[in-house]
């Protein structure tokens, strides 16, 4: 880490498991504690294991860091909600469907990272998400 710089990341971690080569890959060059920021990590989302849960690192010039936990990828939670992935060829291959009942769940668990406040804005945004990964809405 050079001069006086705050340094910021984001991760795509394992929640309660987070790869320590991973993390060494990314953090290592900033001289953090790995095994510390692992710990702290896996007990902030030890609840969400097995979700993908991203964390912003922030690293300040005298080593001290805060996590910022944020909601699993929009694709994770397709994919995990279909209990597949995406189509190989969206818009040529159909990779099944998504109800409303679904949508709205992971609109509602995404919001706090959205900049929108409104649900159905919300699901409008994760709709154009599963759409370009192939897979259909289900009308309401």
């Amino acid at each position: 880490m050079s001069g006086k710089d705050t340094v910021r990341m984001t991760l795509e971690l394992e929640a309660g498991n987070a790869s320590v080569a991973e993390l060494g890959k990314m953090l290592g060059q900033v001289g953090l504690n790995i095994r510390e920021v692992k710990r702290a990590y896996d007990e902030a989302t030890a609840s969400q294991r097995g979700d993908i849960v991203p964390v912003v690192v922030t690293v300040e010039p005298d080593r001290s860091y805060r996590l910022r936990y944020k909601t699993p990828p929009t694709a994770f939670l397709i994919r995990k909600a279909l209990g597949r992935k995406g189509s190989d060829r969206p818009g040529h291959e159909a990779a099944g469907e998504l109800d409303q009942r679904r949508l709205r769940e992971i609109a509602q668990r995404k919001l706090p990272d959205l900049n929108t406040s409104d649900v159905e804005a919300a699901m409008r945004m994760i709709a154009g998400t599963a759409r370009s990964m192939g897979v259909t809405i289900a009308p309401t």
